[in-house]
């Protein structure tokens, strides 16, 4: 995968290979939208973030393997459009936070909440609730034995600032404040930062500009 992680719609996935899990980044969608496979290097067993759009190259990711799960970060419409093909595809679970089920076509199977863990494989991911974009976003946590932390943030954190709160001060301070209580005071600047959209980054590239995200309000 590239430095930056970044891949275009149509275009060839960017992979990378991690202690315990292979990752694979797809662009897809009109809203250019991030869906990220993880699949355990023990077992095989493989999870997808978000099945954004476009059923048949996400469903061209998985080689015939079994999908165990799709977790999906939050509730808006231009990160599942293609759940449902998916699921009925290939007999995933589906995941989300609890407060975001009701916003999703696609029945949930696995309500999550702060703390979960969702399992692929031999590996895990922490589930880390952060209120602002939607009642019930999450970012997903890996933290790869001998290596850095890997973070899938949705739409809750990107380069350059946080999610989108449509004008409300209150979805904003709320935001910001999880973001930089349960990310950035939590996880050290090596930690990879994969965004709903668009390219990659890290928790040291964005740290020296909190301040300015909370003085301009968005």
């Amino acid at each position: 995968m590239a430095d930056d992680g970044n891949v275009t719609v149509g275009g060839a996935p960017a992979v990378r290979e991690l202690t315990g899990l292979t990752l694979t980044k797809v662009a897809v969608g009109p809203m250019d939208n991030n869906a990220y496979l993880l699949t355990c290097r023990d077992t095989g067993e493989q999870v997808l973030i978000d099945a954004a759009n476009d059923a048949s190259t996400l469903l061209g990711l998985l080689e015939e393997a079994p999908l165990a799960r799709v977790v999906t970060t939050h509730r808006h419409g231009d990160h599942w459009q293609a759940l449902a093909a998916v699921v009925e595809r290939t007999g995933a679970v589906t995941a989300a936070h609890v407060d975001d089920v009701a916003g999703i076509e696609v029945p949930t199977a696995q309500p999550l909440r702060e703390g979960d863990r969702v399992e692929v494989g031999t590996c895990a991911l922490e589930v880390i609730h952060l209120v602002g974009h939607t009642p019930g976003s999450i970012t997903l946590l890996y933290d790869e034995p001998g290596g850095r932390p890997h973070i899938f943030t949705g739409d809750s954190l990107f380069p350059g600032g946080v999610g989108n709160t449509r004008g409300s001060k209150k979805d904003f301070t709320s935001l910001i404040n999880d973001v930089e209580h349960k990310l950035f005071d939590r996880l050290p600047d090596e930690t990879w930062v994969y965004p709903g959209h668009g390219a990659d980054t890290t928790l040291g590239a964005e740290r020296p500009h909190l301040g300015e995200w909370r003085a301009r309000g968005w």
